[in-house]
């Protein structure tokens, strides 16, 4: 990134990789520093609370995208299975096929989970309870909320699996059954 970065915009794409690749903990002000191209002072600048707001404009970037690519389609729904498989296209893309960390889960886990514990929560519920009517008008009637909980949390799993694995065909592979199973094709042991 270069010195010249005028806006805090610039910057939060390149912080949500600091972030992906070396989590909370290693993702230290020398390391975004270096990864930024900017000084502790132009970081300050943008970010006068530090890491802490750093990774409050990563989580409102990604839940912005996640807002208007995924969950008000999902809420604006009039032909659920379009919008069901546009949900999961629009995930494969997000997360590169797996090869994208979802922050917001990797922020579950950690000390972080303090800083962020409320805000992750409403970020999976808000995906939980967009997909729930959908798959309601897809015919999975009283199952639908246990089915939209296993799905977003088959998404999840998926990526700490292609991750582990270093096979993005994984991710892949688990979001067409899980797909399958919201489509009610009925695959064994998915929402059923």
């Amino acid at each position: 990134m270069s010195r010249a970065t005028t806006d805090r915009r610039d910057v939060v794409p390149v912080l949500a990789g600091v972030f992906g690749d070396h989590g909370w903990n290693g993702s230290s002000l020398s390391v975004i520093s270096s990864r930024t191209g900017l000084g502790k002072g132009s970081l300050y600048h943008f970010f006068p609370r530090g890491k802490t707001e750093m990774a409050e404009a990563v989580l409102d970037d990604v839940e912005a995208w996640f807002q208007v690519n995924v969950f008000t389609p999902l809420q604006a729904a009039t032909d659920a299975r379009a919008h069901s498989s546009d949900m999961f296209a629009q995930t494969l893309k997000y997360f590169q096929s797996g090869r994208r960390v979802c922050l917001f889960g990797a922020f579950s886990l950690g000390m972080e989970r303090a800083l962020f514990g409320t805000r992750v929560a409403k970020y999976f519920t808000d995906w939980i309870d967009a997909l729930t009517p959908v798959l309601r008008q897809l015919g999975h009637g009283e199952d639908s909320r246990g089915l939209a909980e296993e799905i977003v949390a088959g998404i999840q799993g998926a990526l700490v699996l292609a991750r582990a694995s270093d096979d993005g065909r994984s991710f892949e592979r688990v979001l067409t059954r899980l797909e399958t199973a919201a489509l009610g094709a009925g695959t064994p042991g998915v929402g059923r």
